[in-house]
């Protein structure tokens, strides 16, 4: 069967970082990890599962797989940076949290507007940094997992989501302001079907069946 494929930009050597230093080796290979097991079947079972949601596109199941998955990995979800009741109890609280975090790195799940592109990859940043403010967490790394445009295409993405090829044209003149080693992961189209737009139905192609 086909599994998810993807590409991945380093910023700040994370990528050396995740792979030679051992305090990151293990929690970027259980990320990796989660990202290797998603095959087409599990995207489609899970899209299948929310059809009575109204679902039209392939964010959700993805999102929910990758959740479900690293939860039960340890991984803390909807973690608050800030123990600061300010920000942690805030009504805006979530802009304030991060995706995940476990040990010393802190994932986003980016699949949202691309207005949000420059917000992402700053999280990492607050995270990682002592700041003025109370901190709940203390990463050192982040990685952002987005959609590549082709995954836009197939998955049928609202068209205002924040591809992963935007997410490398912010990446240089925001350069300086992201002292962070962060992991950028663009994810591929699937291989093996794609949603119709019109329909919003699952279509396998069935030249490789």
């Amino acid at each position: 069967g086909y599994i998810m494929q993807y590409q991945v930009y380093e910023h700040r050597h994370a990528l050396n970082l995740f792979t030679t230093d051992r305090e990151f080796v293990p929690l970027y290979h259980e990320i990796i990890g989660v990202l290797d097991g998603i095959s087409d079947e599990d995207i489609i079972t899970e899209y299948d599962a929310n059809h009575r949601e109204n679902i039209k596109s392939l964010s959700e199941p993805i999102n929910t797989l990758i959740r479900r998955r690293l939860g039960a990995l340890g991984w803390r979800a909807e973690s608050a940076i800030f123990s600061d009741p300010t920000y942690a109890d805030a009504r805006d609280k979530k802009r304030w949290r991060l995706d995940f975090a476990k040990g010393k790195i802190s994932v986003e799940v980016a699949f949202n507007h691309g207005e949000a592109i420059a917000w992402n990859l700053i999280k990492p940043v607050l995270a990682s940094e002592l700041n003025h403010v109370a901190k709940d967490i203390q990463t050192s790394a982040g990685i952002i997992i987005c959609a590549t445009d082709g995954m836009k295409k197939a998955g049928n993405f609202d068209g205002a989501v924040g591809s992963y090829e935007k997410f490398l044209r912010y990446l240089l003149p925001l350069q300086n302001m992201l002292p962070t080693p962060i992991l950028i992961i663009g994810l591929e189209a699937p291989g093996s079907f794609h949603v119709d737009k019109a329909s919003k139905h699952i279509v396998v192609h069935l030249s490789l069946i």
